[in-house]
């Protein structure tokens, strides 16, 4: 008995020192297995990975308020010392308890999950860290495999004997996805409660911890009452982990869930064409190139006045408003300026879906301007000349050269005063001026008024707009502010500065000034100008209750046969606002092109922004001459001098009778003398 109980023990003994054996040379297969991952961990890649927060770059309007905002990034980055502890703990009890005793990979969690995926013959427990998950979701994908698997634990070394704790669970915080389109803790507090991060309660806390796991089969706006029982494991486990008290958990599974979207950052991609033109400026003109701008966390303070912004993307919605395309969008671009300091307070580049720094039609657009070039490249150089706006011009078929302009309607009235030939938009007065004036004198203006004409341009062409390359709304509208600044022109912007994420100023607006002509001379423009839209070509364009003045343009259809528009223009202003705007097709062909409806076009389009985006603003007067004036005072010279030529045909007429009565009279007195003396000599 003695003996078989002995031999018993022998055999047991032999069987537990095997085992022992066994589990040692395991443990220490495993900790030599770490340990290589972890020496070979040193060379690992973890460059992808930036301890930064995600920061949009952040557009100011002229009021200093915040106006939209861009970013390269899905998400915008909080700082960990925003985020509450009750958010913190949550992550760490339900994703990563060891969190702070491990140094990336959990050496019990991950040896579990992998007897688990070996027993299961795949990869099917996941056993991560926050470190591995935060490697997962940065540099690797998300596949299920081995080789992944390996990769993922070398990272999170790495990122261990690189970045802090603290650094770790920022980075993950901002990265992680929580459903409902919300990448990132700021999302997610905004999403599902329409809070900042630092005001999340315990039980809001820990609904938004609970959702990593499956993040859209326990969206609370679809699945609540998962949401709600993984809120309450995840208190229940950070009781366990000493986090929360009894007491809190009980407060906090009482606590009702109240789910408010606010549809996220409602400045996000706001006022598209107007940010276009912004990262345009900021990249031509200040260096920056358009990564440091989606990524730096810039702020950019600008011109932008968002009620007149708002007036005319609300006016581009309006299809009413623009001719009717033929199976393609006519397109059209704006842009409102303020006269004197040239700021750009609205800018709308497009009609249709937008695209991110695509085709900008209110700077890029280059087209030929038509009569709208006219006040620059003739009427203002004549009357710097010493010409008056109630001078007679020219208006008859003529030639200059191989040259043969001709009036739009081909009527002609010999000849008419200046301020009329505005009015009417007359062609052949235009370029009869202008070659009375000599080119020159016509590009020195042009040139004044900031734009540049290459050696194309050189011809008596330029007094109707024909221009070899073109012009976009912006140009004609920093031109055109002449006219309301007494002579002056500021370079037209949308920048005032930039700030980077360190506060410093990296970029300021100088303003640009130059005087191009005399108040007399741009007092006399306006005064023209008014009769433009007061009683000619631009009535479509009068705003009620308010002096406006400006010019249509319009270039025909460069196709044999064809009567159409090929481009549409109108440029006009208010004594405190300019407006410029284009109409026409991208690419002008035998079937797409204008045809100009009554309430439709620039002219329309040009009213109806100006007079939503004026709305706030004072009635002011130009305190000039209007043509009415000078047109009754030639009615009433015409009508004198009609009757004057009457009187003196008439005069002429009486004077005729009266020699001829008094030859008649002469002829009859000397009959009866004649008679008398006959009479005589029979006595």
């Amino acid at each position: 008995m003695k003996k078989l109980a002995v031999l018993k023990f022998f055999k047991n003994w032999k069987k537990w020192h095997l085992l022992q054996v066994l589990v040692l040379t395991v443990l220490i297969m495993i900790l030599s297995f770490f340990g290589l991952l972890y020496y070979l961990s040193k060379d690992a890649d973890i460059s992808e990975l930036k301890n930064e927060l995600p920061q949009p770059t952040v557009f100011y309007d002229v009021n200093g308020e915040v106006a939209s905002k861009v970013s390269a990034n899905k998400n915008e980055g909080v700082s960990i010392k925003e985020v509450p502890d009750s958010m913190k703990n949550a992550i760490i009890a339900i994703e990563d308890h060891r969190f702070y005793q491990h140094s990336g990979v959990d050496l019990i969690g991950t040896s579990r999950a992998l007897l688990r995926d070996l027993k299961a013959g795949g990869m099917v427990e996941g056993g991560s860290t926050i470190t591995q998950q935060l490697t997962k979701n940065t540099i690797l994908t998300s596949e299920k495999t081995l080789k992944r698997k390996l990769e993922e634990v070398f990272l999170a070394l790495a990122v261990e004997r690189e970045y802090t704790k603290q650094e770790i669970l920022q980075m993950y915080l901002n990265q992680i996805y929580f459903g409902n389109g919300a990448y990132g803790i700021k999302q997610a507090a905004s999403k599902y409660f329409a809070k900042e991060v630092k005001d999340l309660t315990i039980s809001e806390s820990a609904l938004l911890a609970g959702l990593i796991k499956a993040p859209s089969a326990l969206n609370p706006y679809e699945h609540m009452e998962k949401a709600t029982e993984r809120r309450n494991l995840v208190l229940a486990k950070m009781n366990e982990q000493g986090f929360i008290t009894k007491q809190q958990v009980e407060k906090a599974k009482n606590e009702k869930v109240v789910l408010d979207d606010k549809g996220g950052d409602p400045f996000r991609g706001k006022f598209p064409y107007y940010v276009d033109q912004v990262l345009d400026e900021a990249i031509k003109q200040y260096g920056l190139s358009q990564d440091e701008l989606l990524t730096g966390g810039y702020q950019i303070y600008t011109e932008l006045d968002p009620s007149m912004q708002a007036a005319m993307e609300k006016t581009y919605q309006n299809d009413a408003l623009f001719p009717k395309g033929n199976d393609r969008l006519v397109q059209s671009g704006g842009v409102l300026v303020d006269p004197k300091s040239g700021g750009v307070r609205a800018l709308v580049g497009g009609r249709g879906d937008h695209t991110f720094r695509g085709y900008n039609r209110a700077s890029q657009l280059k087209a030929q301007p038509g009569s709208s070039f006219k006040p620059l490249a003739v009427y203002t150089p004549a009357l710097e000349d010493g010409w008056k706006i109630t001078d007679m011009l020219k208006d008859e078929p003529m030639k200059f050269g191989d040259y043969e302009p001709s009036n739009y309607n081909h009527q002609y009235e010999g000849e008419v005063p200046m301020y009329d030939a505005v009015k009417e938009s007359k062609n052949v007065s235009a370029v009869w001026l202008l070659n009375e004036l000599g080119i020159e004198k016509g590009l020195d203006a042009v040139n004044r008024f900031g734009m540049t004409l290459d050696k194309a341009d050189r011809s008596l062409s330029i007094a109707l707009g024909g221009l070899h390359k073109g012009v976009s709304p912006i140009d004609m509208a920093e031109a055109f502010s002449v006219f309301p600044n007494n002579g002056v022109r500021v370079e037209t912007h949308v920048i005032k500065k930039i700030i980077d994420a360190n506060g410093q100023v990296v970029a300021e607006w100088k303003t640009k000034k130059e005087r191009v002509t005399t108040k007399a001379v741009t007092d006399n423009m306006t005064t023209m100008l008014l009769g433009v839209v007061e009683q000619g070509t631009g009535k479509a364009a009068q705003i009620p209750g308010r002096e406006t003045a400006g010019k249509t343009g319009s270039t025909q259809v460069p196709i044999k046969g064809i009567n159409g528009l090929k481009d549409q223009w109108f440029v006009g202003y208010t004594p405190q606002l300019v407006g410029s705007f284009w109409v026409g097709y991208d690419k002008t062909d035998a079937e797409h092109y204008i045809n100009p409806t009554s309430g439709t076009g620039s002219a329309v389009i040009f009213r109806e922004v100006m007079k939503d985006a004026l709305k706030n603003s004072p009635n002011q007067s130009f305190h000039v001459q209007h043509i009415s004036s000078l047109i009754e005072k030639r009615k009433k010279e015409e009508e004198e001098k009609n009757l004057s030529n009457f009187q003196k045909k008439f005069n002429n007429e009486v004077q005729k009778w009266e020699e001829k009565w008094n030859k008649q009279k002469e002829k009859w007195d000397k009959k009866n003398k004649e008679k008398g003396k006959g009479k005589g000599k029979e006595h």
